[in-house]
C-alpha cells in the first residue's frame, strides 16, 4: 500500500528543521556559558561595595578597586580576541573561564584590601574573555539576524543579572557573611568551566588569511569609521553606567535604608528588563529599523533615566528610572556590538571584538574613581547626573552619524 501522505515525512521540512537546530545550537550553547560567567559575576557586584567597606575603605578606594578589574579587562580583551583569531575560540574561552573561577576564590579568601585588590586584577584580566565570545557569536550569524546574536550575550548579561545578584544578596545575610556567596560564584564558574569542555563547539569561520600582524586588527579597529565610530559611543555608554554601577549600593543605602540585599532586588529587576528585550525583541526592532536608527532612540531613554533617578522621592519611582536605563541598555549594546562586528574583516573579527570590549573596560577605569569622588565630595545623587549628560552626548552623536552607519 502506498504511503499516507498525511503521514509520511517531508524530506524537505526535516532538512530545514536538521539546519535551523544545528544553527541555533551553538548560539545557545554560547548563550550558556555567557549567563553562568555573568551569574557569578552578578553575585559578587552588588555585595562588593559592602564588602570592601569590612576593610575600611570609602566610596573613593572602592571606586579604584572596580576600576583595577577594568583596567587588567581593558588590556587583555584584545590580547584575548586577537589570540582566539589565531588559535580557535573555543580554548580561549575554557582557559579563561577557568582562570577566572579561579580568581573567585581568591577574591573570597582576600585578607586584606590589597589581597582583594589583586584578586580583582586577576579577575579583570580573565573576565576580557567576552571579545572571544562577541567574536563566537559573529562567526555563527548572518550580518541579517547579527543584532539578534548579539542580543544572546546582552540576555546571558540580563538573566545574569536577575538571579546573580538576588543569590548574592540572599546568602550574604547569613551568618558566614560575604565569603559564601563570592565562593559559590566560584564554584559556577567551575562548572561553567565543565559544561564549556564537553559541549562548546568551535565555530566555523570563513577561509580568509591571516593578518600579516598581530596588531593589524587593533589599529583597524580605531581607523575604519564603521569601528571606531561604534567603540567611541560604547566608550561613552560604559562611562555613563559606571557612575551608576559605583554609586549604586552606597545610595540606595544613603536614600532608602536598602542594604546589598535590597540592592541586589534593584539589579535584579533592572536584568529582567534587558534580558525580555535583548533576548527577543532586538532581533526584530533592528529586522524593522535597523541598528544605526535603534541608537539614538536607546540612548534618549537611557538619558531621560538616569536624570529622573536622583529626583525620586520613593523606591518605586526610583525602580521606574532604572528600568529606563536598562530598556535604553538594551538596545544601545547589542546594536553597538552588531555594527562593530559587522564593520570588521571575518580574518580579525576576534581582535577588533577586542578593542571594542577595550573601550568599554577604559571606561570602567576612569568612571569608577570619577563617581566615587563625586558621591564623596558633590552629592550621592550627583553620579547619575552626570552619566546622563554623557548619555545625552551619545545620543547626539549617534543621531548625526546614523546614516554614515546605516
Amino acid at each position: 500500500m502506498p504511503a499516507d501522505s498525511n503521514t509520511a515525512p517531508n524530506p524537505v521540512n526535516a532538512s530545514m528543521l536538521w539546519s535551523t537546530m544545528k544553527n541555533r545550537r551553538p548560539l545557545f550553547t554560547i548563550f550558556l556559558v555567557v549567563f553562568f560567567d555573568l551569574l557569578s559575576f552578578g553575585i559578587v557586584i552588588p555585595i562588593l561595595p559592602y564588602y570592601s567597606r569590612t576593610f575600611g575603605v570609602s566610596a573613593f578606594a572602592l571606586g579604584w578597586l572596580m576600576a583595577a578589574y577594568s583596567l587588567a579587562q581593558f588590556f587583555f580583551a584584545p590580547i584575548w580576541g586577537s589570540l582566539s583569531d589565531r588559535v580557535g575560540r573555543r580554548p580561549v574561552l575554557l582557559a579563561t573561564i577557568l582562570l577566572g573561577a579561579s580568581s573567585m576564590v581568591a577574591t573570597a579568601l582576600a585578607g586584606s584590601f590589597w589581597v582583594l585588590l589583586f584578586a580583582r586584577l586577576l579577575a579583570g584580566a580573565f573576565a576580557g574573555n567576552i571579545s572571544t565570545a562577541t567574536a563566537y557569536i559573529a562567526d555563527i550569524t548572518s550580518e541579517e539576524n547579527r543584532a539578534k546574536g548579539m542580543g544572546v550575550i546582552g540576555a546571558g548579561f540580563g538573566l545574569g543579572f536577575i538571579f546573580g545578584p538576588a543569590l548574592g544578596g540572599v546568602l550574604s545575610t547569613t551568618q558566614h557573611g560575604f565569603a559564601l556567596p563570592i565562593l559559590v560564584a566560584a564554584g559556577l564558574g567551575f562548572l561553567n568551566f565543565l559544561f564549556a569542555f564537553f559541549v562548546l563547539e568551535e565555530p566555523e569561520k570563513a577561509n580568509v588569511p591571516p593578518s600579516r600582524s598581530r596588531f593589524a586588527g587593533m589599529s583597524l579597529a580605531l581607523t575604519n569609521p564603521l569601528t571606531a565610530l561604534p567603540v567611541g559611543l560604547f566608550f561613552l555608554h560604559t562611562l555613563a553606567f559606571t557612575q551608576l554601577e559605583v554609586a549604586f549600593g552606597f545610595y540606595v543605602l544613603y536614600k532608602f535604608g536598602y542594604e546589598a540585599h535590597g540592592a541586589g532586588w534593584f539589579l535584579a529587576g533592572m536584568g529582567f528588563v534587558s534580558a525580555l528585550l535583548q533576548g527577543g525583541l532586538i532581533g526584530r526592532l533592528a529586522k524593522k529599523f535597523g541598528e544605526a536608527r535603534l541608537l539614538p532612540f536607546g540612548f534618549l531613554v537611557m538619558s531621560v533615566s538616569l536624570v529622573a533617578a536622583p529626583f525620586a522621592p520613593d523606591a518605586f519611582l526610583f525602580s521606574i528610572s532604572l528600568l529606563g536605563i536598562a530598556t535604553g541598555m538594551g538596545i544601545v549594546s547589542p546594536c553597538l556590538s552588531s555594527l562593530t562586528s559587522k564593520g570588521a574583516p571575518a580574518s580579525e573579527r576576534g581582535a577588533v571584538m577586542g578593542v571594542y570590549q577595550s573601550g568599554s573596560s577604559l571606561a570602567r577605569v576612569l568612571g569608577p574613581p570619577a563617581a566615587g569622588l563625586l558621591y564623596d565630595k558633590v552629592s550621592p545623587g550627583s553620579p547619575m547626573l552626570v552619566s546622563g549628560a554623557l548619555v545625552l552626548v551619545g545620543f547626539l552623536i549617534s543621531l548625526s552619524v546614523k546614516e554614515k552607519l546605516a
